[in-house]
């Protein structure tokens, strides 16, 4: 799609059997990239129904604000979303929320938990925009740990035991969402403040060659898999073969490794949502 001063090339892949949680939503001038979240249990996923909300709630605040700070935004939307379904925080679906709006001098960006945005300057530079919080709070666990010497030893996915210690995590990790406690993270959810600790960034528009918005079933091409060494390899495959080959091919790459023993994992594939943003002629020779 070609909007005013880029244009956008998108790739989308469910990990599994279920459809998609992730979401792309495109809006005059604007890109927003969320992933719902998933339930470790059996239950029928609602991730992926509230990222739709979410993310045409925040293409309609910008469509009336378009200037409006992010954050603010994104507050908003959180806002339309739980007033008109009722949601409670502790009970509701969630999503990861990623923004990049092109304001004419400036492009700007959001990241509310873990979908990356990497900014790629003319000149070369890159600048990924993150937010770590969760991944340091689930770092040392022992659960972690357990769960990847229990796949590299070939025990496999579907184990009970897998289960019991990802449910382990799972319950260690809502003790520290949107509360604010020390060494907390945010992610949208039922409590709008969670927009207002989103990590933010803005560059001028004549210095952005291309942008990369994507959850973390793309990402983990690079920092996982290492499919792609670098983000400027990552960029250069989005460039020329296009998003939707890339996702294809990290979606691959979990399949030759059903087990886990490679690349310890939660899961054997996940959701993948990839938009690239293209501003201007990358002015270098990459890969």
């Amino acid at each position: 799609m070609i909007h005013a001063g880029f244009s956008v090339t998108t790739g989308e892949l469910p990990g599994g059997d279920r459809p998609s949680e992730d979401r792309i939503v495109q809006a005059p001038g604007a890109v927003i990239v969320l992933d719902g979240v998933s339930n470790v249990s059996d239950d029928e996923p609602r991730g992926g129904w509230y990222a739709e909300l979410l993310g045409n709630h925040v293409a309609s605040v910008l469509a009336a604000d378009p200037h409006a700070d992010l954050r603010y935004v994104l507050e908003q939307a959180i806002s339309v979303t739980v007033r008109e379904h009722g949601l409670v925080a502790g009970s509701s679906p969630a999503a990861t929320v990623s923004i990049v709006r092109h304001g004419g001098e400036t492009v700007d960006a959001l990241v509310l938990a873990d979908s990356p945005v990497v900014a790629r300057a003319i000149s070369g530079a890159v600048d990924p925009v993150r937010d770590d919080r969760l991944a340091c709070l689930v770092a040392d666990r022992p659960e972690c740990a357990e769960y990847q010497t229990w796949l590299r030893a070939g025990r496999g996915f579907q184990a009970p035991e897998h289960r019991i210690l990802l449910q382990k995590l799972r319950a260690h990790q809502l003790r520290y969402l949107n509360n604010g406690a020390p060494g907390g993270y945010w992610v949208a959810e039922a409590v709008p403040e969670a927009a207002r600790h989103a990590v933010v960034r803005s560059w001028p528009t004549s210095q952005i060659a291309d942008i990369l918005v994507m959850t973390d079933g793309a990402s983990a091409g690079v920092e996982d898999y290492g499919l792609y060494a670098t983000w400027d390899d990552l960029a250069h495959a989005c460039l020329t073969e296009g998003p939707d080959k890339v996702v294809r091919a990290i979606h691959d790459a979990e399949a030759e490794d059903p087990d886990g023993r490679r690349w310890p994992r939660y899961k054997v594939s996940d959701d993948k949502a990839l938009a690239c943003l293209r501003f201007a002629p990358v002015a270098r020779s990459v890969g």
